[in-house]
C-alpha cells in the first residue's frame, strides 16, 4: 500500500500535470474558452471560438513570417545594461541575467530581415553608381544592381520607410542562394545563344537582385512567369533564346518558392537585316505579309533556318 500512495500516485499526478495545463490546453485571454494546442497551432494562434489574436513569440513568428522560416537575426547595438543602477529586492543586472537565461534572448525585442529588401534607388541613380564605379556585370534585365540599399542600416532603411520614400522589392541573391540547394540546375532541350544544351548549372554571374515589385507594378516578369508555369503546369517552356539567361534567376526563385521546374526549350531567333529582333510593331514581316508579297514556304524556311 505505501508502494502505491508514495510512488505510483505521485508519478501519475506528475504525468496528468505535465500533459495537461500548460501543453495541451491554452486559455485564450479574449474569450476565456480553453483551447487545444494543435488546434491553435492550426490557427495561427488565432482563437476560433471569438477570433482572438493569441500572443507569440518573436521567434515563433519569423518562423511564420519568412519564407521557410529563413531569417537573419539583425545586432542591436550594445548598450549599458543597468544606466541608473535600478535595484527593487535584488538588482536589475541580475533581473536581466535570469530572463536572458529563461529566454536564451538577449533583448526583449528581436530585429529580423529575409530574403527581400526595400530599395529605393531610381534608374537614374542606379546608372550613376553604375558609371562610378566604370562597369558593371550584366544580369537577366541588363546591367546587374549594384547593391547600393541591400546593405542600409535598419534605422536608415526604417527612417526612408517613414517618410514615405517610394521602395521597390528586391530579391536578395546572396541570401536566396544560400537558402537554397548547393547547386540549382535546369534542363535545357534546345539550345542556349552560344548552343548551350543538356542539364545547365546555375551561374552565379547572371543572377542579379532583381526587383519582385515596385509601386504600380504589383509583380515582376520573373515573379510571374515563375508563379504561372507553377499553377497551370506547364512541364515545358518553349521560347526565344534571348530569355535563356533569364532562366538562372527563374531557376533560383523557382527553389526559393520550392516549386517544381519545368523543362526549357529556347530556339534562336528570327533578326532583322541589323541583326535585330523583329517585334509586333513589325507588321510587314508577319507570316501573312509575307505570303501577300509572294515569298514563297520554301524561302520562309530559309530565313528561319529550318
Amino acid at each position: 500500500m505505501n508502494w502505491i500512495a508514495n510512488f505510483v500516485r505521485p508519478r501519475i499526478k506528475g504525468l496528468m500535470r505535465s500533459a495537461t495545463a500548460d501543453t495541451l490546453w491554452r486559455k485564450c485571454t479574449g474569450c476565456g474558452e480553453m483551447v487545444f494546442h494543435r488546434d491553435l497551432v492550426a490557427a495561427q494562434n488565432v482563437c476560433p471560438q471569438c477570433g482572438h489574436h493569441m500572443r507569440i513569440g518573436a521567434k515563433e513568428r519569423f518562423a511564420k513570417l519568412f519564407d521557410d522560416g529563413a531569417h537573419e537575426v539583425l545586432p542591436y547595438p550594445e548598450v549599458s545594461q543597468d544606466p541608473l543602477r535600478f535595484r527593487d529586492d535584488k538588482r536589475y543586472s541580475e533581473r536581466l541575467k535570469e530572463y536572458r537565461a529563461r529566454t536564451t534572448q538577449t533583448d526583449a525585442l528581436l530585429a529580423a530581415r529575409g530574403l527581400l529588401y526595400p530599395c529605393f534607388c531610381t534608374r537614374k541613380d542606379i546608372a550613376a553608381e553604375i558609371a562610378r564605379a566604370g562597369s558593371a556585370p550584366h544580369g537577366p534585365d541588363g546591367p546587374s544592381y549594384p547593391g547600393t540599399c541591400r546593405d542600409l542600416s535598419l534605422p536608415e532603411r526604417d527612417d526612408r520607410l517613414a517618410r514615405g520614400a517610394p521602395y521597390a522589392l528586391r530579391l536578395d541573391v546572396g541570401k536566396a542562394k544560400a537558402a537554397a540547394a548547393a547547386s540549382l540546375s535546369f534542363e535545357e532541350e534546345g539550345a542556349g545563344p552560344l548552343g548551350e544544351t543538356g542539364t545547365q548549372i546555375i551561374r552565379a554571374d547572371l543572377l542579379s537582385d532583381i526587383v519582385l515589385a515596385r509601386k504600380g507594378l504589383q509583380t515582376s516578369y520573373h515573379l510571374a512567369v515563375v508563379v504561372d508555369d507553377a499553377l497551370q503546369g506547364v512541364t515545358l517552356v518553349t521560347r526565344g533564346n534571348d530569355l535563356f539567361h533569364a532562366t538562372h534567376i527563374q531557376r533560383l526563385l523557382q527553389a526559393c518558392l520550392g516549386l517544381e521546374p519545368p523543362r526549357y526549350a529556347h530556339h534562336r531567333l528570327i533578326l532583322d537585316a541589323k541583326g535585330r529582333k523583329f517585334s509586333k510593331r513589325d507588321t510587314a514581316v508577319t507570316l501573312a505579309s509575307l505570303r501577300q508579297n509572294g515569298v514563297s514556304v520554301d524561302e520562309i524556311r530559309r530565313l528561319i533556318g529550318i
